[in-house]
């Protein structure tokens, strides 16, 4: 259930968010309109507390980096630890980002989605407030070595990953209106002191009221991430994320990236090598290797990896909603006389419908997330 809260925001970070409006389509337009509200219900921070509380954003202190800007953590007044996220000055997709986060998460709270404490507008600078997550990023502990993945048990991948869907299937499913996060990969995982994932970075994200089946955007994401019929046409629907997250579920069992490198076959993509495996029998053999000096059941093992190519099935109507992936995870939905399809991917930059005059991007750069995009 969503919840309201009443900490007032300052009417300086209002204002500009309602001054944003006016870079928005008429639907868009309407739709943040009517959930403005929620923009009164996060705390107003000043730029010195924060610049004092991330020790002047020292270099020392940097957590993340993306295409927006950095992430710091930092140390308030009252003894609060939080992520300090700064927005990079004079971008005007910094600024519809900032808009869009706030917008989508200042009014709703889950388990598995990370809190925004508030942000602050001074100037040209603009920065959001999260809570701290002690155990950084799920890209950290799967790219960091083996040492790193070995910290992740098949229990705490299982747990990951179910964490994960259930928040999905709350912002798809649960939230009024509607969220599709669009950005669904391993840095936007965070993970608490207990490993507990908490999805975050809400800058991509678009909100869907009921009356909306799908919204043609501007395609946005990560390479490797992206679903086809989106990165084709920039027809955007909640099954955009379901399969993002089937991206994700067989990275968190493999321990592999959506787009890997093999020392004897190059770079390959983990989807085609995912339904190789599956064709041959050999799914199971996909698990990470660092799992088999550990007790797992290849029952579970099998069961994710299933579950993940019904998520990138070609065809997103085949692809099952995220509160259903939950069920079939934890095994209250039987799968094993299900048909699963051919998967859906963007190998080559020349399948994508460059200038398709049903999408509002003009060039492919677009559809990538800023560490992949050309100049």
């Amino acid at each position: 259930m969503e919840k309201n809260y009443t900490v007032k925001m300052s009417s300086k970070i209002m204002n500009f968010c309602f001054s944003s409006f006016n870079c928005l389509s008429s639907s868009e337009n309407a739709s943040h309109q009517q959930d403005s509200q929620a923009l009164w219900n996060l705390q107003a921070f000043s730029y010195d507390e924060l610049k004092i509380a991330t020790d002047g954003f020292r270099s020392s202190n940097k957590i993340g980096e993306g295409g927006f800007g950095f992430v710091y953590k930092g140390i308030l007044e009252d003894g609060r630890r939080v992520a300090v996220k700064v927005l990079s000055a004079g971008s005007k997709q910094g600024d519809r980002e900032f808009m869009s986060e706030i917008a989508s998460i200042s009014n709703i709270r889950h388990k598995n989605l990370v809190k925004l404490h508030g942000g602050c507008i001074d100037g040209s600078s603009k920065l959001l407030v999260y809570e701290y997550m002690e155990n950084n990023s799920l890209a950290h502990i799967l790219l960091g070595g083996e040492e790193n993945r070995a910290m992740l048990s098949w229990k705490a991948r299982r747990e990951i990953a179910v964490g994960i869907g259930r928040a999905l299937a709350y912002i798809h499913e649960e939230v009024k209106p509607h969220i599709v996060h669009r950005d669904i990969k391993l840095s936007n995982i965070l993970l608490d002191q207990n490993f507990a994932p908490k999805v975050s970075d809400f800058g991509l994200s678009r909100l869907f009221f009921d009356s909306v089946t799908h919204l043609t955007t501007g395609v946005a994401g990560t390479l490797g991430y992206l679903a086809p019929e989106y990165a084709v046409s920039g027809r955007l629907t909640r099954k955009a994320d379901v399969y993002s997250f089937g991206v994700l579920l067989l990275e968190i069992v493999s321990g592999r990236t959506a787009i890997d490198f093999d020392p004897d076959v190059g770079e390959f993509f983990l989807v085609q090598k995912a339904w190789e495996m599956y064709r041959s029998n050999k799914l199971v053999q996909m698990v990470d290797p660092v799992l088999n000096e550990m007790r797992f059941s290849e029952q579970d093992v099998d069961r994710f990896l299933k579950v993940a190519l019904m998520c990138v099935q070609q065809k997103a109507r085949l692809r099952p909603n995220m509160s259903t992936v939950v069920k079939m995870m934890c095994n209250e939905i039987d799968i094993r006389n299900m048909q699963i399809s051919d998967p859906g991917l963007i190998t080559n930059i020349m399948d994508v419908k460059i200038g398709n005059p049903r999408s509002s991007s003009s060039s492919f750069s677009k559809m990538l997330s800023p560490q992949f995009q050309t100049s």
